[in-house]
């Protein structure tokens, strides 16, 4: 289970990073002769005023979605299997077999937890595809308003 949640992870991490270089993969070709020095200085302007207008910056998403810690437990579930096997004696001592009770309660409390685990597993996959899915309408914006601003200064973006 362990490595199932933490392959899973990786999966939404290299998501979100794809995801964030989407905003630099903009193709930007000086239509009006401007020099290299001059396209610098444009973009990085451009890249200003896209920050204000939309309120994205690529680069501090990045960082965002690499933050993003990977909560989950990673217990074996021997401490549910132990709590199960204290209520199963309990039962069980009150029919006459403690012992049986208690087996029975180690099952029923490593299920009770993997169940649990899967449902919070699931929960944080779901909650880590709607992080993904904004960030990329963020970038998305972004990328309009820095192709848009590049365009009104004579380049031709794509």
């Amino acid at each position: 289970m362990r490595k199932t949640m933490i392959g899973a992870w990786m999966v939404v991490l290299l998501a979100a990073d794809a995801g964030v270089a989407g905003a630099q993969e903009l193709y930007v070709y000086p239509a009006k002769n401007q020099t290299d020095q001059q396209m610098a200085g444009d973009k990085e302007e451009c890249h200003t005023w896209a920050v204000k207008e939309t309120g994205v910056d690529p680069e501090k998403l990045a960082a965002e979605a690499a933050k993003s810690p990977a909560t989950g437990e990673s217990s074996s579930g021997a401490g549910s299997g132990l709590k199960g096997a204290g209520l199963g004696a309990a039962r069980g001592a009150m029919s006459g077999d403690a012992a049986g009770g208690a087996v029975r309660g180690v099952g029923i409390g490593r299920l009770v937890h993997a169940v649990k685990a899967r449902r919070q597993m699931e929960e944080e996959h779901q909650a880590s595809v709607q992080d993904h899915q904004q960030r990329q309408t963020q970038l998305q914006g972004y990328d309009r308003a820095f192709g848009a601003c590049l365009t009104g200064r004579g380049y031709s973006v794509r």
